[in-house]
């Protein structure tokens, strides 16, 4: 497979202009308190399967290399729906990465982070191959730094995909299944608009690396349903293209129930170019604005937090009996497909005279006959009752998909014995950039509650990190459990959420 890899050394700077390499003779800044220069060293990969689709667009396996001291911190990206567990990364992955990190370039396991980006890309089988030509070629071009944090916004590409609906439950927008109906919707859940931007220059100005944090999943795809790294991969193209001689590293942050916008759309195909590019233009009006100077801290932790499982053995009785209910709720109707769709173009048309125009109606009133309303009459009574099946069957192939869903990660649950999940949560700090990471599909509520109540001002949450233990939503969300995929496609018991936060705060007191 042809490979790309990129170890740094264009000359261009941030604004399209050249500039001529420092002298040699520069001596680097020290660090704060006269300490040890930042040192930094980046670099990409290609990984995508040549094989299993036509490909859109390339995937990579993106490295950042941070060195202050006797601290190494390496922060590695993957165009892939997960690190391990779904997908086409292998759950043994991380471990042959890790090995091979500390044999070679003698890095701790714990200080290597590991983000997906959730795009639904397929990725080579030597992706671990991959991972650690990347880091070494990072290693290999370490080079010092300075370093920014800027915070940039975007509210035009991602839409929360929760509905609250009159009934007090929730539902999701998933192509899984149909939507609810209109009237039955009352507001959806919040998006996080924020972009989180690492900027990290050369001594002579020149751009290294752009680490940027959103919360969206890259999930839109292009015409056609072709390999791509999708919304996030264009983004970065967009960044990369802007500023020659960096490497743009997307790390998602909590797009458990964040959908690309338009994310059903019908009328047009679905493209996640456009998106992409928003995305990218975006993140590099935050990048613009940034100052870089000599970097604050380095810091990487790697903590193990035991996580309860669930029992949805109540919630898997009350839909089975919700979808017992709802079979024994359909009925017989006069109507098939041809006549219903022939009928309901009729009678939403022509509301008032559907049957026959105008003038037969009134022919018929004035002789005192009612054989075209009596029509109108039945017509409209098959037409609701073939509708309220049709309606029917939307809620019972949502219930039938979730139920499925909890059936499958009770049984897991159950084969281990309920002892509790365990879970690495991961910091890294950066000067004022602090990153917080875990392996689940967090909602965007958990990672606007850890920025809330962060000590440091610009803090981020990833979730896709180290591993995949598939959704963890708030313990209200999972109240809802068998209404949406979130509550459904789950392994964990709703006290997780006050363990992650509580474990969480000592570990940002300590970055």
């Amino acid at each position: 497979m042809f490979r790309f890899c990129l170890a740094l050394g264009l000359t261009i700077g941030l604004g399209g202009s050249g500039r001529p390499a420092a002298p040699a003779a520069q001596e680097p800044p020290k660090g704060p308190a006269g300490g040890e220069q930042l040192r930094a060293g980046v670099a990409k990969v290609e990984i995508t399967s040549k094989t299993a689709l036509p490909v859109s667009d390339p995937l990579y396996v993106k490295a950042l290399v941070l060195k202050r001291g006797a601290t190494t911190a390496v922060l590695v990206t993957l165009d892939a729906v997960a690190v391990g567990e779904i997908g086409h990364v292998p759950n043994d992955y991380l471990a042959k990465v890790r090995a091979r990190l500390e044999k070679e370039l003698g890095i701790a396991p714990g200080s290597v982070i590991v983000n997906a980006s959730h795009c639904h890309g397929v990725v080579g089988p030597d992706v671990d191959e991959k991972t650690v030509e990347a880091v070494t070629a990072a290693v290999a071009g370490l080079v010092p730094v300075r370093a920014g944090v800027g915070v940039g916004s975007e509210t035009r590409v991602s839409e929360n995909r929760r509905l609250r609906l009159k009934s007090g439950r929730e539902a999701d927008v998933r192509h899984a299944y149909s939507l609810p109906p209109d009237d039955e919707v009352v507001g959806v859940g919040p998006i996080d608009p924020r972009i989180g931007v690492l900027r990290l220059d050369r001594l002579d100005g020149r751009p290294l690396a752009v680490v940027y944090h959103f919360a969206c999943h890259p999930i839109q795809g292009v015409p056609g349903g072709a390999n791509t790294a999708d919304i996030t991969g264009f983004a970065s193209r967009v960044i990369e293209e802007n500023l020659p001689g960096a490497v743009a590293l997307f790390v998602q942050g909590c797009g458990g129930d964040i959908n690309p916008v338009r994310y059903k759309d019908v009328h047009q195909p679905r493209s996640a170019e456009p998106l992409g590019n928003l995305l990218g233009l975006s993140t590099l009006r935050a990048v613009r604005a940034v100052k870089c100077d000599a970097a604050g801290p380095l810091a990487v932790r790697n903590e193990t937090l035991a996580l309860p499982r669930a029992d949805h053995a109540e919630r898997i009785d009350a839909l089975v009996a919700e979808q017992a209910r709802l079979v024994g709720s359909l009925k017989g109707t006069s109507l098939n497909l041809r006549t219903f769709l022939e009928l309901a173009t009729k009678y939403n048309l022509a509301r008032e005279f559907p049957a026959y125009p105008s003038h037969l109606y009134l022919t018929e009133k004035a002789q005192g006959r009612t054989d075209l309303l009596a029509l109108d009459a039945e017509n409209r009574r098959n037409l609701q009752a073939y509708l309220d099946n049709v309606l029917t069957t939307e809620k019972l192939t949502r219930v039938t998909t979730n139920l499925a869903l909890l059936r499958r990660h009770q049984e897991r649950n159950l084969a281990a014995g309920r002892r509790p999940l365990e879970v690495e949560v991961a910091g890294l700090r950066v000067g004022d950039f602090v990153l917080v990471t875990f392996p689940g599909e967090l909602t965007v509520e958990v990672g606007l509650a850890v920025q809330k109540a962060s000590p440091h001002k610009t803090t981020f949450v990833s979730g896709y990190t180290n591993g995949y233990i598939y959704y963890t939503p708030t313990a209200a969300q999972l109240r809802n459990a068998g209404g949406a995929q979130e509550d459904s496609d789950c392994l964990v018991a709703p006290e997780w959420e006050d363990l992650f936060h509580a474990r969480v705060a000592a570990l940002l007191k300590h970055l």
